[in-house]
């Protein structure tokens, strides 16, 4: 197993690392050939490394493949550009720390395996906790249960009240 580490590139690793996790588990005369034809910079730079880290190990390309590609942040450079009225606004600017390695093994298939079949598993459980909740919904829907009977309430309109106060107005009127 050989490495090749880059350390303090000017490249976010946060964008590096979608590039990191295509190549990871290829082989690496494939991952060079097509990080070549990816429109990224951290593809460049990214396949330089690869090819690095073959050349360490004395390997040949065809035989080789990508056990680890791992992206670090590094230090952030802070600069500051001028704004209105006196005011700066910081700038960022991020940098990477590159880590392959590199094996005649093809070792993160056996890592993929057991995960791929952790996720069926998952899968299953979700599908049987699925069936047993449409199983209980069923069986509460086939045997019928007493409704709850609605108090009953007297419906008191707009009209009447104002129906009221004329009645009384007559009442009084009447009484003078």
């Amino acid at each position: 197993m050989s490495k090749a580490l880059l350390k303090y590139i000017r490249l976010s690793p946060t964008k590096a690392r979608l590039i990191a996790r295509e190549v990871q588990g290829m082989n690496a005369e494939i991952a060079i050939a097509s990080l070549e034809f990816t429109p990224n910079k951290a593809a460049r730079i990214i396949s330089k490394v690869i090819a690095s880290a073959v050349a360490n190990g004395g390997y040949d390309a065809q035989n080789v493949f990508i056990t680890s590609c791992r992206v670090d942040a590094g230090p952030v450079l802070r600069r500051f550009m001028p704004r209105a009225k006196g005011r700066a606004t910081p700038i960022r600017k991020p940098t990477a720390h590159i880590l392959v390695e590199v094996d005649t093994q093809k070792k993160v298939k056996k890592v993929s395996k057991d995960k791929e079949s952790s996720k069926e598993l998952n899968e299953q459980n979700k599908n049987t906790q699925k069936k047993q909740t449409a199983a209980q919904t069923a069986k509460s829907v086939a045997t019928p249960t007493e409704k709850p009977s609605k108090p009953k309430t007297t419906k008191t309109t707009k009209a009447a009240p104002a129906k009221q106060a004329q009645s009384k107005k007559k009442t009084e009127g009447e009484e003078k």
